[in-house]
């Protein structure tokens, strides 16, 4: 949610910023605004509602503002709603220091009651200006603008990435994160903020990941870190293995699309992270046989897609390795206080970053348990705090409805459960080789049913004008269904459902309506005729029914409108290709009706509040 962006060096600082919060508009935004320290001394600030392209126009693509050194933001409204007051950046009264903030400051309604006891007035709604103001009242108190920030995250409650200009201190950009993320680039003498490495990506690939409130000062010279006392602290340099290109649509019309095509490597890349010399080895992701062999229980929390794929890993896991699997939406797993018996928590999220994701690993390591960490962006907080990390490898995903990192989410379901299997011997070495070579198998699946998405395609302009669409299926493909429904109802904005087939007789066939649309996912042999008979009684209530199946499975003749084959694979891992047509069918009902395939409304792609 929101992103900042900041720059200090020898180039004019304006277009730098523009272009980095370009690369940030995934992550949604509703206004945006730059503030740049000016050759006179002065900090000019610009702030414009709507599109980036508002803002750009504004400055003539940045060419109107003269300064090296200067700070941007894009904001998704969370206190007062979208307009150019409420927009970042803020300041004080005298405008002689400005800040960016992402996140929330929860006790910001008592900050804002004691500042205006001091003296303070407040132009807009936002907790971000109460955050500036207080940064300045400590300013003005101690003149250390290492204490402000300081003494700022001493009183604040909440996550926050925040950016500080100090008109008194040119050419230094000063910043802090606690539970949000920033990073920090540098290259040749300018250095680089960002809340996420695309928007920094085109100037360097070598970056420092600010720890949870840690201070970091910005300078032409580098970068220093510091703690809360002040006292100088060393961070690792690390360097980004991906380019620039990577973060670009590549000739593909929409984000989504490009990333719906690179599943098949995807699923390659993050197969080879652990598969070597022609077995599962988890040294990298630090899990030994050991720690496997002895797992009493695994938790998997994880929230929208993420949790998703854990519903998936559950069947997978409990079916081949015989483990006990629970899987909690980590909203509520952070909020309960779950009875535990030394289980491994697995935490799913894409960026690392997730707030829910992120307080339920916290609150499984306060409970004593061993955590493991799924995730797609090294050096993210998830990944920090976890004992042990896997990382998919799907590279950066910019569309905010995920594709390519569910896809990489479930091949390292796929090889935890295996690997589980094969060191608590609840499957012959021979079918663990032939699940792996299935695996080896599925990139070539996937490429083969993206060849035909024009069968998607066709099938999304005849049912364009659909109201309500629901998803049914049994075991693996209720968990696909669920994946299913979220990707078209949250770039469609169709309304859709998934149920456990054996559930729409208890209420919810009363939905059913004449022309309804009803999805079913038929990819598990033995429970294939059970759903069938499902889908036609929404039929006899006048519903019209598709159908996802594993080709040469013969379904019984009862009037399907269409049916998309999938290829054969092992049962655990047909969520993996029937994901693909109902990921394209979203797309295309998407773009058909006229949507902002990339940008879903009321959408964010990394939600780092709650």
């Amino acid at each position: 949610m929101c992103g900042i962006v900041g720059y200090i060096g020898k180039k004019q600082a304006a277009p730098v910023l523009l272009d980095g919060l370009s690369k940030l508009e995934y992550r949604g935004y509703d206004s945006a605004g730059v503030a740049v320290l000016n050759p006179a001394g002065g900090i000019d600030i610009v702030k414009a509602k709507g599109r980036l392209k508002v803002l750009s126009d504004a400055i003539d693509g940045g060419k109107k503002l003269k300064g090296t050194c200067g700070i941007g933001h894009t904001r998704w409204a969370t206190h007062g709603e979208p307009s150019e007051n409420n927009a970042h950046p803020h300041c004080n009264d005298e405008k002689t220091i400005v800040a960016v903030h992402n996140g929330i400051i929860e006790n910001y309604a008592e900050l804002k009651a004691k500042l205006i006891r001091r003296g303070y007035g407040f132009y807009s709604q936002t907790d971000t200006e109460v955050a500036t103001k207080l940064v300045d009242y400590y300013y003005k108190k101690y003149n250390d603008p290492l204490q402000a920030i300081s003494q700022f995250a001493l009183r604040v409650r909440g996550s926050y990435a925040l950016a500080v200009m100090y008109k008194d201190f040119p050419e230094t950009v000063f910043a802090i994160r606690k539970d949000s993320p920033m990073i920090i680039g540098v290259e040749k003498g300018e250095s680089f903020l960002a809340s996420d490495v695309p928007a920094i990506l085109k100037y360097t690939k070598n970056v420092y990941y600010v720890d949870n409130l840690q201070i970091a000062k910005l300078e032409i010279g580098g970068v220093k870190f510091y703690n809360l006392d002040r006292d100088e602290v060393k961070n690792e340099l690390v360097e980004i293995t991906w380019d620039a290109e990577a973060a670009e649509k590549g000739g593909y019309e929409h984000f989504m699309l490009k990333e719906i095509h690179e599943q098949p490597r995807v699923i390659t890349d993050t197969f080879n992270y652990v598969y070597k010399n022609g077995e599962i080895d988890f040294s990298e992701v630090g899990l030994s046989d050991g720690i496997l062999k002895y797992v009493k229980g695994i938790v998997i929390v994880g929230c929208g897609s993420a949790y998703h794929a854990g519903m998936v890993m559950q069947y997978v896991t409990e079916d081949l390795a015989r483990v006990p699997v629970r899987v909690e939406l980590a909203s509520e797993y952070r909020y309960r206080n779950p009875v535990t018996n030394g289980e491994l928590v697995i935490v799913i999220s894409q960026s690392g970053e997730t707030a829910d994701s992120l307080a339920a690993l916290r609150s499984a390591k306060e409970k004593g348990l061993k955590t493991l960490a799924i995730v797609n962006v090294l050096g993210s907080s998830i990944a920090r705090e976890a004992d042990f990390v896997f990382y998919t490898k799907a590279g950066p995903e910019i569309s905010v409805a995920t594709t390519k990192a569910y896809s990489a989410q479930l091949v390292a379901g796929y090889l935890l459960a295996i690997k589980l299997a094969s060191v608590r011997g609840t499957i012959t070495q021979d079918y663990c080789k032939t699940l792996l070579d299935e695996l080896c198998s599925l990139p070539e699946k996937v490429a083969a049913l993206l060849e035909n998405k024009h069968l998607i395609q066709k099938f999304a302009s005849e049912t364009m004008d659909k109201k309500d669409v629901f998803f049914v299926g049994r075991g693996t493909d209720y968990a696909a269904c669920i994946e299913g429904s979220l990707k078209l109802k949250e770039i469609s904005y169709i309304h859709s459902e998934a149920y456990a087939a054996g559930e729409l007789k208890h209420g919810t066939i009363s939905l059913i309506e004449n022309g309804t649309l009803v999805f079913g996912v038929l990819t598990q042999p033995d429970l294939i005729e059970k759903t069938v008979s499902n889908l036609v009684e929404t039929q006899s209530r006048g519903a019209l029914t598709a159908a996802i199946a594993t080709e040469g499975v013969k379904l019984p003749d009862v009037g399907f409108e269409k049916v998309f084959s999938i290829p054969h694979t092992d049962v655990h891992f047909t969520t993996s290709l029937a994901a693909i047509p109902m990921q394209l069918f979203a797309y295309y009902l998407s773009v058909l009706r006229g949507n902002d395939v990339d940008k879903p409304r009321n959408l964010a792609k990394s939600v780092t509040v709650e």
